[in-house]
Protein backbone atom coordinates (compact mmCIF):
# COMPACT_ATOMS: atom_id res chain seq x y z
CA UNK A 1 0.00 0.00 0.00
CA UNK A 2 1.58 3.70 -0.73
CA UNK A 3 0.76 6.28 1.67
CA UNK A 4 0.41 10.20 0.20
CA UNK A 5 2.37 12.35 3.02
CA UNK A 6 0.35 15.26 2.26
CA UNK A 7 2.46 18.28 5.25
CA UNK A 8 -0.56 18.57 7.73
CA UNK A 9 -0.50 22.59 7.59
CA UNK A 10 -1.67 22.47 4.64
CA UNK A 11 -4.60 19.84 4.38
CA UNK A 12 -6.84 21.94 6.79
CA UNK A 13 -6.16 25.69 6.86
CA UNK A 14 -6.60 27.00 3.27
CA UNK A 15 -10.50 24.98 3.65
CA UNK A 16 -10.78 27.31 6.92
CA UNK A 17 -9.66 30.40 5.50
CA UNK A 18 -12.05 29.64 2.64
CA UNK A 19 -15.26 29.02 4.75
CA UNK A 20 -14.55 32.30 6.68
CA UNK A 21 -13.89 34.69 3.37
CA UNK A 22 -17.45 32.67 2.33
CA UNK A 23 -19.07 33.47 5.33
CA UNK A 24 -17.93 36.90 5.65
CA UNK A 25 -19.71 37.99 2.21
CA UNK A 26 -22.60 36.21 2.79
CA UNK A 27 -22.70 38.75 5.85
CA UNK A 28 -21.66 41.52 3.80
CA UNK A 29 -24.72 40.64 1.46
CA UNK A 30 -27.28 40.08 4.58
CA UNK A 31 -26.05 44.31 5.46
CA UNK A 32 -25.96 45.05 2.17
CA UNK A 33 -30.16 43.44 2.00
CA UNK A 34 -31.07 45.17 5.26
CA UNK A 35 -29.65 48.31 4.52
CA UNK A 36 -30.83 48.86 1.26
CA UNK A 37 -34.49 47.11 1.04
CA UNK A 38 -34.45 46.42 -3.23
CA UNK A 39 -34.50 43.23 -5.27
CA UNK A 40 -34.68 41.59 -1.96
CA UNK A 41 -34.94 38.07 -3.76
CA UNK A 42 -32.22 38.34 -5.85
CA UNK A 43 -29.90 39.03 -2.61
CA UNK A 44 -31.67 36.25 -1.06
CA UNK A 45 -30.55 34.04 -3.60
CA UNK A 46 -27.10 35.26 -3.75
CA UNK A 47 -26.68 34.55 0.15
CA UNK A 48 -28.51 31.21 -0.58
CA UNK A 49 -25.99 30.33 -3.12
CA UNK A 50 -22.68 31.17 -0.56
CA UNK A 51 -25.23 28.54 2.05
CA UNK A 52 -24.50 25.45 -0.15
CA UNK A 53 -20.73 26.62 -0.95
CA UNK A 54 -20.29 26.53 2.62
CA UNK A 55 -22.03 23.25 3.11
CA UNK A 56 -19.48 21.97 0.33
CA UNK A 57 -16.33 23.87 1.94
CA UNK A 58 -17.70 21.75 5.35
CA UNK A 59 -18.13 18.55 3.35
CA UNK A 60 -14.60 18.89 2.04
CA UNK A 61 -13.45 19.16 5.35
CA UNK A 62 -14.82 16.25 6.86
CA UNK A 63 -13.72 14.24 4.02
CA UNK A 64 -10.21 14.99 4.06
CA UNK A 65 -10.29 14.37 8.24
CA UNK A 66 -11.22 11.37 7.47
CA UNK A 67 -8.35 10.51 5.15
CA UNK A 68 -5.69 12.72 7.47
CA UNK A 69 -3.71 10.52 9.55
CA UNK A 70 -1.73 13.01 11.46
CA UNK A 71 -3.56 16.61 11.81
CA UNK A 72 -2.83 20.12 12.74
CA UNK A 73 -4.58 20.46 15.65
CA UNK A 74 -7.25 18.30 17.48
CA UNK A 75 -9.98 16.19 15.70
CA UNK A 76 -12.62 17.06 17.54
CA UNK A 77 -11.48 21.01 17.35
CA UNK A 78 -11.10 20.77 13.55
CA UNK A 79 -14.77 19.50 13.24
CA UNK A 80 -16.36 22.10 15.68
CA UNK A 81 -14.47 24.87 14.24
CA UNK A 82 -16.00 23.22 10.69
CA UNK A 83 -19.12 23.33 11.76
CA UNK A 84 -19.20 26.64 13.74
CA UNK A 85 -18.29 28.38 10.43
CA UNK A 86 -20.31 26.56 8.64
CA UNK A 87 -23.63 28.15 11.12
CA UNK A 88 -22.51 31.44 11.23
CA UNK A 89 -23.89 31.10 7.54
CA UNK A 90 -26.79 28.93 7.61
CA UNK A 91 -27.89 31.54 10.14
CA UNK A 92 -27.26 34.63 8.12
CA UNK A 93 -29.12 32.68 5.41
CA UNK A 94 -32.26 31.88 7.68
CA UNK A 95 -32.68 35.13 8.55
CA UNK A 96 -32.57 36.72 5.35
CA UNK A 97 -34.96 33.55 3.61
CA UNK A 98 -37.28 34.50 6.42
CA UNK A 99 -37.43 37.94 5.44
CA UNK A 100 -38.06 36.79 2.20
CA UNK A 101 -40.41 34.00 3.35
CA UNK A 102 -42.47 36.24 5.09
CA UNK A 103 -42.57 39.38 3.14
CA UNK A 104 -41.65 41.59 6.08
CA UNK A 105 -41.42 45.16 6.03
CA UNK A 106 -39.15 47.10 5.61
CA UNK A 107 -35.93 46.13 8.71
CA UNK A 108 -35.83 48.70 11.14
CA UNK A 109 -32.42 49.89 12.97
CA UNK A 110 -32.12 47.00 15.16
CA UNK A 111 -32.20 44.76 12.78
CA UNK A 112 -29.58 47.04 10.63
CA UNK A 113 -27.25 47.06 14.05
CA UNK A 114 -27.27 43.31 14.06
CA UNK A 115 -26.14 42.87 10.51
CA UNK A 116 -23.95 45.74 10.80
CA UNK A 117 -22.41 43.61 13.85
CA UNK A 118 -22.73 40.14 12.19
CA UNK A 119 -20.41 41.66 9.51
CA UNK A 120 -17.72 42.91 12.14
CA UNK A 121 -17.45 40.00 13.73
CA UNK A 122 -17.17 37.53 10.77
CA UNK A 123 -14.45 40.13 9.83
CA UNK A 124 -12.75 39.01 12.75
CA UNK A 125 -12.88 35.79 12.27
CA UNK A 126 -11.60 36.13 8.73
CA UNK A 127 -8.61 38.16 10.19
CA UNK A 128 -7.78 35.10 12.59
CA UNK A 129 -7.97 32.43 10.80
CA UNK A 130 -4.73 32.63 8.76
CA UNK A 131 -2.95 32.64 12.35
CA UNK A 132 -3.76 29.16 12.71
CA UNK A 133 -0.70 28.42 10.27
CA UNK A 134 1.23 30.23 12.63
CA UNK A 135 2.50 28.70 15.02
CA UNK A 136 3.91 31.69 16.71
CA UNK A 137 1.61 34.14 16.29
CA UNK A 138 -1.12 31.86 18.00
CA UNK A 139 -1.03 34.60 20.90
CA UNK A 140 -2.42 36.50 18.33
CA UNK A 141 -5.47 34.15 18.20
CA UNK A 142 -6.18 35.18 22.02
CA UNK A 143 -6.88 39.24 21.01
CA UNK A 144 -9.16 38.42 18.28
CA UNK A 145 -11.07 36.09 20.58
CA UNK A 146 -11.62 38.76 23.14
CA UNK A 147 -12.98 41.20 20.49
CA UNK A 148 -15.12 38.65 18.95
CA UNK A 149 -16.71 38.00 22.47
CA UNK A 150 -17.10 41.94 22.87
CA UNK A 151 -19.11 42.17 19.75
CA UNK A 152 -21.06 38.93 20.67
CA UNK A 153 -22.02 40.16 23.81
CA UNK A 154 -23.14 43.82 21.89
CA UNK A 155 -25.11 41.95 19.71
CA UNK A 156 -26.84 40.46 22.96
CA UNK A 157 -27.67 43.35 24.16
CA UNK A 158 -29.51 44.69 21.07
CA UNK A 159 -30.83 41.35 20.32
CA UNK A 160 -32.72 42.29 24.33
CA UNK A 161 -33.90 46.06 23.11
CA UNK A 162 -34.97 45.12 20.11
CA UNK A 163 -37.16 42.00 21.35
CA UNK A 164 -38.42 44.52 24.09
CA UNK A 165 -39.13 46.90 21.46
CA UNK A 166 -40.87 44.43 19.41
CA UNK A 167 -43.25 43.30 22.06
CA UNK A 168 -44.21 46.70 23.21
CA UNK A 169 -44.57 48.65 20.09
CA UNK A 170 -46.21 46.38 18.00
CA UNK A 171 -49.97 45.23 17.97
CA UNK A 172 -49.30 43.24 15.28
CA UNK A 173 -49.06 39.46 16.32
CA UNK A 174 -48.51 38.17 12.93
CA UNK A 175 -45.24 40.42 12.96
CA UNK A 176 -43.90 39.65 15.73
CA UNK A 177 -43.73 36.37 15.71
CA UNK A 178 -41.68 37.06 12.32
CA UNK A 179 -39.33 39.16 13.80
CA UNK A 180 -39.10 37.56 16.08
CA UNK A 181 -37.78 34.62 14.49
CA UNK A 182 -35.39 37.04 12.01
CA UNK A 183 -34.08 38.75 14.90
CA UNK A 184 -33.25 35.34 17.35
CA UNK A 185 -31.55 34.27 13.91
CA UNK A 186 -29.26 36.85 13.60
CA UNK A 187 -28.55 36.56 17.16
CA UNK A 188 -27.65 33.00 16.68
CA UNK A 189 -25.33 34.38 14.08
CA UNK A 190 -23.27 36.17 16.62
CA UNK A 191 -22.90 33.37 18.77
CA UNK A 192 -21.30 31.03 16.71
CA UNK A 193 -18.93 33.77 16.16
CA UNK A 194 -18.20 33.20 19.55
CA UNK A 195 -18.43 29.81 19.07
CA UNK A 196 -15.33 29.98 16.62
CA UNK A 197 -13.70 32.58 18.99
CA UNK A 198 -13.68 29.48 21.88
CA UNK A 199 -12.59 26.75 19.60
CA UNK A 200 -9.77 29.25 18.29
CA UNK A 201 -9.00 30.34 21.82
CA UNK A 202 -8.77 26.50 22.98
CA UNK A 203 -6.35 25.84 20.52
CA UNK A 204 -3.84 28.36 20.86
CA UNK A 205 -3.65 27.63 24.90
CA UNK A 206 -2.67 24.14 23.84
CA UNK A 207 -1.16 24.85 21.32
CA UNK A 208 0.55 28.18 20.84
Amino acid sequence: MRFSFIPREQVFFPLFEESSRNMVEAAHKLKEMVDNWENVEQKVNEITELEHQGDTITHEIMARLNRTFVTPFDREDIVQLAHSLDDITDFIHAASDAMLLYKVDRPGPRAKELADIIVQAAEEVERVMPQLRKRLVLSQVLKRCVEINRLENVADRVYRSAMAELFSDSTDTARVIKWREIYEHMESATDRCEDVADVLEGVALKHG
